[in-house]
């Protein structure tokens, strides 16, 4: 199943200038239950081809990007975040306000992006694969902000699909949080994401 963004599905900027508030609004409210809040500073942003188009757009609208070489770029650059049929994808985030404490707390939590979990009620967990695209962590520390992707089974995703509960959490020596379960909304929203 292929949800990737190609050309013909963005707007112009001319046009996009026009719809932005509409749609931003859309995608906003689109954007609630796909966010899960592992605890106050750590968070999940489930993402889709909604959130995606979004992103593509506001980056051209920026840059002002309107030539074919420079729009390919930034389809390139997130169309990999797009959940194809059979994985939930996500932006991970630690947040901390103070500058400080965000590097104390990162470097306790090196490995937390590997340590992320998605469980389908019943079934085994199912760990993150982070960063496909480039490393983001070293040895001293972790970063402040991770793409995971989470690979169900055929099994999983019929479950989920068919209305089972979605648990996630974190198991790492310095950070152990559970939402057993997620809420409906978020289920529901996610469920779309798979085939």
């Amino acid at each position: 199943m292929s949800n990737h963004l190609n050309r013909q599905d963005l707007l112009s900027l001319e046009e996009y200038s026009q719809q932005r508030p509409q749609f931003r609004a859309r995608v906003l409210e689109h954007k609630k239950p796909r966010k899960v809040h592992l605890n106050e500073h750590i968070t999940l942003y489930f993402e889709d081809r909604l959130t995606m188009q979004y992103q593509v757009q506001e980056m051209l609208r920026i840059e002002k990007i309107f030539e074919a070489d420079g729009i390919q770029e930034e389809l390139d650059a997130y169309n990999p975040l797009i959940p194809d049929g059979g994985n939930f994808k996500a932006t991970f985030m630690i947040e901390y306000e103070d500058v400080e404490e965000r590097k104390k707390v990162l470097a306790t939590l090196v490995g937390i992006e590997d340590r992320l979990w998605v469980q389908v009620d019943g079934m085994d967990k199912v760990y993150a694969i982070a960063d496909e695209d480039l490393e983001r962590e070293t040895e001293e520390k972790t970063s402040s902000v991770h793409f995971v992707r989470f690979e169900l089974t055929a099994e999983m995703a019929a479950a989920v699909k068919n209305g089972a509960d979605i648990n996630m959490g974190v198991d790492h020596e310095n950070c152990t949080l559970a939402i057993k379960p997620v809420a409906t909304a978020t289920r529901d929203s996610l469920a779309g994401d798979l085939a």
